[in-house]
C-alpha cells in the first residue's frame, strides 16, 4: 500500500514547497514596494468609497468599494483572490478584514468579508484595499491530499487505484449507443464513453475540436440520468462559460462561488441571486441586520461598568445570537431547497469545497480545463464524486508553478497528462473547425501525431486578398534588432521586431479599404512587448478601422481570430529564446489563427531549436518564408 501511495505522498511534499516559493515571492514583492508602488502596480486601490454593504449566505457580510483615483488602470484584483480591507485612520481599534473578491466590474470590486458583522471605521475614510497571499487555496488542496492518501476503502480509495494506473477503468457499454445529430463521430464517440464509463473517461480536446460543445451534450445526457452533475474548471471564467453554455440548453444551474464577470447571463444562475429571488429572503435580510445591530449595540456597552450594562450587553448578545440562529436556519432551508433542485452544481476546483457542499455527493464530476489544473486542486472534486470526467489538452498552457524546484520534480505534470498515458481508453476529438489546414498542420505533426483533420467548411478558408498564404515567418535575422529588458520589470520587449510587424499591418488594412477587414490579433509571449505594441497603435490612424486586440499569449487562450500576428521578440547573439521554450505555450499561439498566422522573429535566434528549425522548415514548404528587409523603409 505504502508503494501504491508514494507517488501522491511526493505530491504532497511538492505542495509544501510549492506553498512555501509562493507565499516567500508574495512577501518580498510586497515589502519591497510602498503604498504608491503597490497600487502603480495594481495591487492595491486606494483610496476607496464603500458604495454598498450587506450580509450573504452564512454568517458573512460583503462590501462593494469603489476606487476614487487611478480609474480604469490596469490591476491584478481577481475573482477568488484573497485582499486585506483596512483603514489607514490612526487609533482605529482592529482596522482590517480580510475577504474574498467575489467580482471585480472594471473600478467596483465585492468583497466576502470574512466575519458576520460590517467593520465601524468603514465610514472613517482612508480606506484601502491590497491582495494577500492566497492560502485558502492550499489549505483545501491539502485536505483533499489527506483524504486520498488516507482512504483505506470506499469509492476514493477505489477511483484513486484507477488514476494511478493500478487498475483499470470500467465501462459498461449502452443499450442503445447515443448519436446526436450536430456532433461529429469523434464527439459521439466521446459522449457515449462518458455515458459508458463506471470509474473514470478522458477526452483530449485539442484547439478548434468543439471540447466544450461535446461535453455540454454529455452533461445535459448525464443530468437526464442522475440526479445533479458537479461540474468544475481551474478558472472562474471557464465556469462560467460553461455555466452560460449549461443554461442555454435549459438545464437548471447552480453557479457556487466567485463569478469572473457582472453579466445577467450568469449573475441569474448564482446561489446568492437564485436565493435573493425566494420570498423568504427579505425576512432573513431583515433579521440578519437587526441581529448585526444587537451586535454593535452590546460591544458598545463594553465600555461601560456597572451591573445594569452587564445585564443589558447579555440581553443584546441573546437576542442576536437567537436571531442569527434563526435566520441561518431559516437560509440553509433555501440552500438545500435551491441545491437540490439544481440538475448541474458549476465551480471552480477549490470552489467544490464550499461549506454549501460539504455534505453532498454525485454520481459524476466534470473537471473541465483539467491540462490547466494542479493535481491537488484536480483532487478536490474527485473526493465528492463516484465518477470522475476530464477534459482538455495537455499541449496548450500548462497550470502555473511558482517554485522551480517543484516543477523539476514534476508538480506541473497534471492529472490529465498522466491519464493520457496510464488509461487504455481515451477519446481523441480528431476534427477541427477553426483553421486553415495549413495552420493547422505544425502543430498536428508536433503534438498530435497527424490524427486531426480540418473540417471542410475551413480546411481552405483565406483571407480575400492576393498574399493570402496560411502560414507566414518574416524573418529579421541580420537586422540587428536585439532583444531590449525593460528595466523595471525585467520584462524583454523588441521595437524594431515590431515596427517590421507594423508595416505589414499596414498592407493588411491598405488591402481591406474597399471590404471588411478580418479580425486580426497581435501577440506576443512577453508582456512588455504586448504593452509596447498598444500603447504605439493605440493612437494609429493606419490601423483605426480594424478589428484589433493586442495581448500576451496567455491572456489570448481560449480566442480566435481570423489572421494571427506572433511577436517572438528573442534576438540575441547567444541564441537564448527562454521560454520560447515553452512550446505548449506556442501551440496556443499558433492555433489562434483561422485563416492566416504571421510570424515575426530572429531565425538566427530561434533555429538552434529543434522545434524552431522544424517550423521555419515548416513554413519554406507549406507556408511563405520573407525577409525584414521586404519590409523596411529606405
Amino acid at each position: 500500500m505504502e508503494n501504491e501511495l508514494q507517488e501522491l505522498i511526493d505530491i504532497s511534499e511538492l505542495l509544501k514547497i510549492e506553498k512555501k516559493e509562493d507565499f516567500e515571492q508574495h512577501r518580498k514583492l510586497m515589502d519591497s514596494l510602498s503604498p504608491e508602488q503597490r497600487r502603480a502596480k495594481g495591487l492595491a486601490w486606494y483610496p476607496l468609497n464603500v458604495v454598498q454593504q450587506g450580509y450573504t449566505i452564512g454568517e458573512r457580510a460583503f462590501v462593494v468599494v469603489e476606487r476614487t483615483q487611478g480609474k480604469g488602470q490596469e490591476h491584478q484584483f481577481r475573482s477568488g483572490k484573497t485582499v486585506r480591507f483596512y483603514t489607514q485612520q490612526a487609533g482605529v481599534h482592529n482596522p482590517e478584514r480580510n475577504g474574498v473578491i467575489y467580482y471585480v466590474d472594471k473600478d467596483k470590486m465585492r468583497i466576502i468579508l470574512n466575519t458576520r458583522d460590517l467593520p465601524d471605521w468603514m465610514g472613517m475614510g482612508q480606506l484601502s484595499v491590497d491582495i494577500l497571499f492566497d492560502e485558502r487555496t492550499y489549505i483545501e488542496m491539502e485536505k483533499a491530499m489527506h483524504k486520498v492518501i488516507s482512504a483505506t476503502k470506499g469509492r476514493i480509495q477505489e477511483l484513486r487505484s484507477v488514476l494511478l494506473g493500478i487498475k483499470p477503468a470500467h465501462f459498461t457499454p449502452l443499450d442503445m449507443p447515443i448519436n446526436i445529430p450536430a456532433l461529429n463521430p469523434s464527439q459521439n464517440l466521446a459522449v457515449n464513453q462518458i455515458l459508458a464509463a463506471q470509474d473514470v473517461a478522458v477526452i483530449h480536446g485539442p484547439p478548434g475540436t468543439g471540447k466544450t460543445t461535446t461535453l455540454v451534450q454529455a452533461i445535459k445526457l448525464l443530468a437526464e440520468r442522475e440526479k445533479t452533475v458537479l461540474v468544475t474548471a481551474p478558472s472562474n471564467t471557464a465556469v462560467d462559460l460553461l455555466s452560460e453554455k449549461l443554461a442555454e440548453l435549459d438545464l437548471r444551474v447552480v453557479r457556487i462561488g466567485n463569478i469572473s464577470r457582472i453579466d445577467e447571463s450568469i449573475l441569474r444562475h448564482t446561489l446568492e441571486y437564485q436565493i435573493s429571488q425566494h420570498p423568504d429572503s427579505k425576512n432573513v435580510k431583515k433579521v440578519k441586520i437587526q441581529a448585526a445591530d444587537y451586535r454593535r449595540q452590546a460591544n458598545r456597552l463594553r465600555s461601560k461598568r456597572g451591573y445594569e450594562a452587564y445585564e443589558e450587553r447579555k440581553r443584546l448578545e441573546q437576542e442576536a445570537s437567537e436571531l442569527s440562529a434563526w435566520a441561518n436556519s431559516l437560509e440553509q432551508r433555501l440552500v438545500d431547497m435551491i441545491l437540490d433542485e439544481a440538475q448541474v452544481i458549476t465551480c471552480t476546483l477549490v470552489g467544490a469545497a464550499h461549506p454549501v457542499l460539504d455534505q453532498r455527493k454525485f454520481r459524476t464530476a466534470i473537471v473541465d480545463e483539467a491540462a490547466q489544473a494542479l493535481e491537488p486542486a484536480t483532487w478536490i472534486p474527485i473526493t465528492k464524486a463516484s465518477k470522475l470526467v476530464l477534459t482538455g489538452d495537455p499541449f496548450q498552457l500548462p497550470p502555473t508553478v511558482k517554485s522551480q524546484e517543484a516543477a523539476k520534480k514534476g508538480f506541473n505534470i497534471t492529472m490529465i497528462e498522466k491519464c493520457l498515458k496510464r488509461l487504455q481508453q481515451v477519446n481523441l476529438l480528431n476534427i477541427q473547425y477553426r483553421m486553415n489546414e495549413g495552420i493547422m498542420g505544425f502543430s498536428n505533426r508536433q503534438f498530435y501525431n497527424n490524427e486531426l483533420m480540418a473540417a471542410p467548411e475551413v480546411k481552405d478558408h483565406r483571407l480575400d486578398i492576393a498574399a493570402d498564404a496560411p502560414v507566414i515567418f518574416i524573418d529579421t535575422a541580420g537586422c540587428g534588432f536585439d532583444e531590449k529588458v525593460h528595466h523595471a520589470y525585467q520584462s524583454k520587449y523588441n521595437p524594431e521586431e515590431f515596427q517590421v510587424l507594423r508595416e505589414h499591418l499596414y498592407q493588411i488594412a491598405e488591402a481591406f479599404l474597399e471590404k471588411i477587414p478580418p479580425s486580426i490579433a497581435i501577440i506576443s509571449p512577453y508582456r512588455e512587448q504586448a504593452l509596447h505594441m498598444e500603447d504605439e497603435l493605440k493612437d494609429d490612424p493606419m490601423v483605426r478601422k480594424l478589428d484589433l486586440t493586442i495581448n500576451t499569449i496567455d491572456g489570448f487562450q481560449g480566442q480566435e481570430k481570423d489572421l494571427v500576428f506572433i511577436s517572438l521578440v528573442r534576438s540575441n547573439p547567444k541564441g537564448e529564446i527562454g521560454f520560447l521554450s515553452d512550446y505548449r505555450r506556442m501551440n496556443v499561439a499558433m492555433t489562434r489563427a483561422r485563416k492566416q498566422l504571421i510570424i515575426v522573429g530572429d531565425s538566427a535566434t530561434i533555429g538552434n531549436n529543434k522545434f524552431y528549425r522544424d517550423f521555419l522548415e515548416y513554413c519554406e514548404v507549406v507556408g511563405e518564408y520573407r525577409s525584414a528587409w521586404e519590409y523596411m523603409k529606405s
